[in-house]
């Protein structure tokens, strides 16, 4: 590390060396010169020698995919805060695939499938009708249900007019 030579004696940049006290069992830090770093430093609990050792927190960075990366990189990126399996190349702006998903469509239950084929066996035997009293044909009861039309079953307004 460059000192310059106008600093004062109480300035000048040294590394942080980390030393352990084996009486104390202890890790303490020391600011040294780089020429006594690997002499042992007296303990400021005990004042023992004390050896030095590697130092137990590291933060280092490195750059992949042109990106700042923290040294151990678990390979993941950041996208608006949200962290994301790849870059995304293409697409719309401030979007990504995994973050912006697309809903899917929502799936019907057991019961309600089997309810939807309890009506369309009474649409077709003319027995459901919807809120006004008209009848309801077997292939518009899914419609009708998805677009919360009311149905109900009963005998529609105008199921016996064509017969006169």
């Amino acid at each position: 590390m460059y000192n310059p030579p106008y600093l004062p004696e109480s300035l000048v940049l040294m590394p942080l060396y980390e030393y352990f006290c084996e009486p104390c069992n202890g890790i303490f830090e020391e600011l040294r010169p780089i020429r006594e770093f690997s002499e042992p430093v007296p303990c400021p609990q005990c004042y023992k020698d004390s050896p030095r050792i590697m130092p137990t927190s590291f933060t280092a960075f490195t750059f992949r995919d042109g990106y700042p990366r923290r040294i151990p990189d678990d390979g993941k990126f950041y996208h608006l805060g949200h962290k994301v399996s790849r870059l995304t190349s293409s697409g719309v702006p401030n979007e990504h695939p995994e973050v912006n998903k697309k809903e899917p469509k929502p799936r019907r239950s057991k019961g309600d499938r089997s309810a939807i084929r309890d009506m369309k066996i009474a649409a077709a035997k003319g027995e459901l009708a919807d809120a006004y009293g008209n009848a309801i044909s077997p292939s518009e009861v899914t419609d009708a249900v998805d677009k919360g039309k009311g149905v109900q079953q009963a005998t529609p307004h105008n199921a016996g007019r064509g017969l006169d």
